[in-house]
């Protein structure tokens, strides 16, 4: 069976991205730094809770960090942090792989420049393709989204200083809350008229169109049902689809169903042809092409590595 009984659009595609590993944490800084950080495979999540610093990811305006701001990092690209960016860095290595205060990484004393926050490593697949299109940095800021991140902010801080039986648990349960939230704010500011799934959440319209597809994805779905599901005209149903999600209503549904035939491939021993009559694939051959094209290999070959993947 495919789908997400009672799930919104947004939580059902971030149900599909696998946690490969999680590391909750922070940092207490003080005094004129410059921290570089390598590249990372998975998202960063960050919140400032006193104190401000730069931010700088490569390729892109540095933003300068306030308390209370929240930043995500989906790209996993070089970025650095500083009071000033003209210091010679320090490798934040030398930083994080020093003695720690809980799961704190504390430089010249602290007390200055506080933070908080998760790393998420997850499964590439899933996460190049679900994530690609967010900006190399999102920055959440802004009084309303201070006081709605004040209460994960306090419990996250409770529990990487204090720890506790269950701890890690609990700081990555608030962590992913952290992230989510983020999202959610992205989504309110309006991506900056970006195309993808995620700017179609923020259009009534589209998204009508896009819970049609994931309540009912081995449906025959034809433009004209779905435009009928916006109240819209055919022709104009279509072309905003393409200009709000950056692809065709039909390129979306099949790789929806793509991305949904991945995890069954990867979480069962279901056969592929099992997997693709209930896409509502009639041959086995038309769904093996359709995976491929989206995914980058056939489905064995893609059930393969992923086997070969769990340690």
């Amino acid at each position: 069976m495919f789908g997400f009984e009672g799930m919104d659009p947004l939580s059902e595609v971030l149900s599909l991205l696998k946690l490969r590993g999680f590391m909750a944490g922070g940092f207490d800084l003080a005094g004129a730094w410059s921290l570089e950080f390598g590249p990372h495979e998975g998202i960063k999540c960050y919140a400032m809770v006193t104190g401000w610093c730069w931010l700088a990811v490569e390729g892109v305006e540095p933003v300068r960090l306030e308390a209370g701001d929240c930043f995500l990092l989906p790209r996993g690209l070089p970025f650095r942090m500083a009071t000033d960016l003209s210091l010679p860095p320090t490798d934040a290595r030398a930083v994080f792989h020093m003695p720690m205060r809980g799961r704190i990484a504390t430089w010249n004393g602290g007390g200055e420049c506080f933070g908080l926050g998760g790393f998420f490593a997850l499964e590439g697949q899933y996460a190049r393709l679900l994530l690609s299109e967010l900006p190399p940095v999102v920055h959440i800021k802004g009084e309303s989204e201070r006081t709605e991140l004040r209460w994960l902010l306090e419990r996250m801080r409770v529990e990487v200083l204090e720890p506790r039986p269950g701890g890690s648990l609990v700081a990555q349960q608030l962590a992913t809350m952290m992230l989510v939230q983020a999202l959610r704010l992205h989504l309110k500011d309006g991506l900056s008229g970006r195309a993808g799934w995620l700017s179609a959440l923020t259009n009534r319209q589209m998204q009508a169109a896009i819970t049609s597809i994931h309540d009912a994805p081995a449906k025959g779905w034809t433009l004209a049902q779905l435009a009928q599901r916006c109240g819209m005209s055919r022709s104009i149903f279509a072309a905003k689809f393409k200009t709000t999600v950056g692809v065709s209503p039909m390129e979306y549904l099949t790789r929806w169903r793509m991305l949904l035939a991945g995890d069954r491939l990867r979480q069962s021993d279901d056969a592929v042809a099992s997997i693709a009559q209930s896409l509502g694939y009639a041959s086995e051959s038309a769904f093996s092409k359709a995976f491929r094209r989206v995914m980058g290999s056939s489905p064995r070959q893609f059930r393969g590595a992923e086997a070969e993947a769990v340690p």
